[in-house]
């Protein structure tokens, strides 16, 4: 028996040092549009650099169980369900604080008008930026992330390999998170 436990530490040792040394890879290296991401999501700034942890270590945990094949969307889908949580966790109000809720005379589920202007300006921006994509990376974008085609329909329709459309859909996913979480520049190329 204790060599069988002997065995499984060695295991977890190997297992821990495998994640390390991918996590030092793969992980540390998205660090700059990580907190590029968390910045443009999150309104307190002075709490991203304990957000940039809190994903941190819900990836590596994750990865202790099994590394993820794709290692940059874990990590923004990670992050983007952690920023979900804590502003879900934001939002609760005690019952006993707010005793009648019609006080407030707004619908519950209707954005405000801040939040619809800021809506508009973001759909405007990414618009402009699709608009700035070369034509058949825009072509796989807009059918793969906006009509949700599958890569393989994607390919036939294009006369394409689905390689290839992976392709231009990665490089039009980068140039579009180039454009819109960079620092601002004005597309229309006014100075």
């Amino acid at each position: 028996m204790v060599q069988s436990s002997d065995t499984d530490r060695e295991s977890a040792a190997l297992s821990a040092a495998k994640v390390d040394a991918w996590f030092i890879r793969e992980v540390l290296p998205l660090e700059a549009i990580l907190m590029q991401y968390l910045h443009h999501n999150w309104r307190a700034k002075s709490e991203i650099e304990d957000l940039l942890q809190d994903v941190y270590v819900r990836v590596y945990e994750a990865a202790l169980t099994e590394i993820p094949h794709q290692t940059k969307p874990f990590v923004f889908t990670t992050a983007r369900n952690l920023l979900i949580n804590r502003a879900r966790r934001e939002q609760v109000v005690s019952i006993e604080a707010v005793a009648d809720l019609d006080v407030f005379g707004v619908a519950m589920d209707a954005p405000g008008a801040d939040r619809i202007v800021i809506a508009r300006d973001e759909l405007r921006r990414l618009q402009t930026a699709i608009e700035h994509l070369p034509p058949r990376c825009r072509e796989v974008v807009t059918l793969r992330r906006i009509e949700g085609l599958p890569r393989r329909e994607i390919a036939a329709r294009m006369g394409i390999t689905e390689d290839t459309v992976a392709e231009y859909l990665a490089n039009g996913m980068n140039v579009l998170a180039d454009i819109l979480y960079s620092a601002p520049a004005d597309l229309r190329g006014k100075p």
